[in-house]
């Protein structure tokens, strides 16, 4: 007897949560229920498959390529593996590997190479979750998980990086900011998702200001 969506949906929750039970904090379960939930509602504005948005959302981040040696084929791979077991079409399938191997940011000179309506919301959702108060918290909690410096005027940020020296990167954290976070307002690909940027930017730019004042004694 075949699987309803929602009893697949809901087996893929527990997959996630017991494959990433000990994974850094930045990426783990929370991380991936906050993109699945801002996802959910985003996709409630566009015309896409909720079916598809709920597996991509819940597996996008399932091996991410930091976490090993960036091979970027892993996550696929395990998605693939899981989705077969609960016998999931073969076309969701590669939609989801489609979905999980475009999402990243990979540095701002990347080219993305495959579209569609479902991997915009999820995309749009994994970037709202890299941005704002959560994702002040996320990047500082990454750059401590690598012991990078938390700020080195000497150490100018690169906004010309390839996608291989993105992924090498060891700046310190403030300059991730300018690397990324500063950047996704204007690659948000919704409407509910560039609104939700907004805000959450001008958030972002109001710590910065606060950081470089208490950073050379003026606040």
């Amino acid at each position: 007897m075949s699987l309803s969506k929602e009893e697949i949906i809901q087996k893929t929750i527990v997959f996630v949560k017991e494959t990433l039970a000990n994974a850094e904090g930045g990426h783990d379960w929370f991380h991936i229920e906050r993109v699945y939930k801002n996802a959910l509602l985003i996709a409630k504005e566009e015309t896409v498959d909720v079916f598809i948005v709920s597996l991509g959302a819940l597996l996008h981040d399932i091996a991410d390529s930091k976490f090993h040696h960036g091979d970027e084929t892993i996550g696929p791979k395990v998605a693939r593996n899981f989705l077969e077991s609960v016998a999931v079409a073969e076309a969701d399938i590669v939609h989801v590997e489609n979905i999980i191997s475009n999402i990243s940011f990979k540095g701002g000179n990347f080219e993305q190479q495959f579209r569609s309506p479902e991997l915009d919301v999820i995309q749009d959702a994994d970037r709202l979750d890299a941005i704002g108060a959560i994702g002040i918290a996320r990047c500082f909690n990454y750059g401590g998980f690598k012991d990078r410096k938390l700020y080195d005027p000497a150490i100018a940020p690169n906004l010309n990086m390839s996608k291989a020296e993105y992924k090498k990167s060891t700046t310190p954290t403030i300059n991730h900011f300018y690397e990324k976070l500063l950047l996704l307002k204007d690659k948000m690909n919704t409407k509910t998702g560039q609104k939700i940027a907004e805000q959450r930017h001008v958030f972002m730019e109001q710590f910065l200001a606060q950081f470089f004042a208490e950073w050379n004694g003026k606040a």
